[in-house]
This record gives structure tokens, C-alpha cells and sequence, in this order.
């Protein structure tokens, strides 16, 4: 069983940037397609981005589009999330989570593993 571990999380104000890492403990990903979700409180698990395992498809929920970015780097079996702009609607936890599959779903369901997640708060 794969294990997801994120980091990255924090409190930051309105217009900040963050960047998000998800590692795998004990196995390689890189044949995987990976994804970003988040929870708000009181609220339903989102998609925000996915990544095929090459890194030539990427896919984001409209509300993160052109703010933030999702990045792979097999070699170190890490994948990114570059949030810029951040906003007080942002604020959520955020989980990493993991395909046995090369292409990319926007999808919870079809993801196999995930992280416990790590919190982000946007703030004044």
C-alpha cells in the first residue's frame, strides 16, 4: 500500500503563494497519474489539478485555473502544487492522491491512495 505524505501547508494572507510537496513513502510513483483535491470545512472533497505520469497533461478545477499549477519531478518521486493569488476561498485542507493509472482523472473515486492531507488558511 502506498502512502502519500504532503507538506507545505500554512497560514498565509490574501495574494500570498504557497507550494505544496507529496512524496510516497516506501514506493515510486512515477508510473502514476497524481492529483491535488481539498476539503473545506462543512464542505464536499474538490478536485483542483491532476497530472499524467509523463507531465504533459495537466487538468485544474476552474476556480484554481491560472492560479495555480501542478508539476511532477519523477526523478525526485515529488509532486507539486504552485498556489499564487491565494484567496480566503482557498482556505482547506489539501490531499495529495494517487492513480494506478498514467492518465489523469478529475475524479476522487478514482484514485486508489492518498495523503492525510495538509492544511492551508488564507487570511487577513
Amino acid at each position: 500500500q502506498v502512502q502519500l505524505v504532503e507538506s507545505g501547508g500554512g497560514l498565509v494572507q490574501p495574494g500570498d503563494s504557497l507550494r505544496l510537496s507529496c512524496a510516497p513513502s516506501g514506493r515510486t510513483f512515477s508510473s502514476n497519474a497524481m492529483g491535488w483535491f481539498r476539503q473545506a470545512p462543512g464542505k464536499e472533497r474538490e478536485f483542483v489539478a491532476s497530472i499524467s505520469r509523463s507531465g504533459f497533461s495537466t487538468r485544474y478545477a476552474d476556480s484554481v485555473k491560472d492560479r495555480f499549477t501542478i508539476s511532477r519531478d519523477n526523478a525526485k518521486n515529488t509532486v507539486y502544487l504552485q498556489m499564487n493569488s491565494l484567496k480566503p476561498e482557498d482556505t482547506a485542507v489539501y490531499y495529495c492522491a494517487g492513480r494506478y493509472s498514467s492518465t489523469i482523472s478529475t475524479t476522487a473515486l478514482e484514485y486508489g491512495y492518498w495523503g492525510q492531507g495538509t492544511q492551508v488558511t488564507v487570511s487577513p
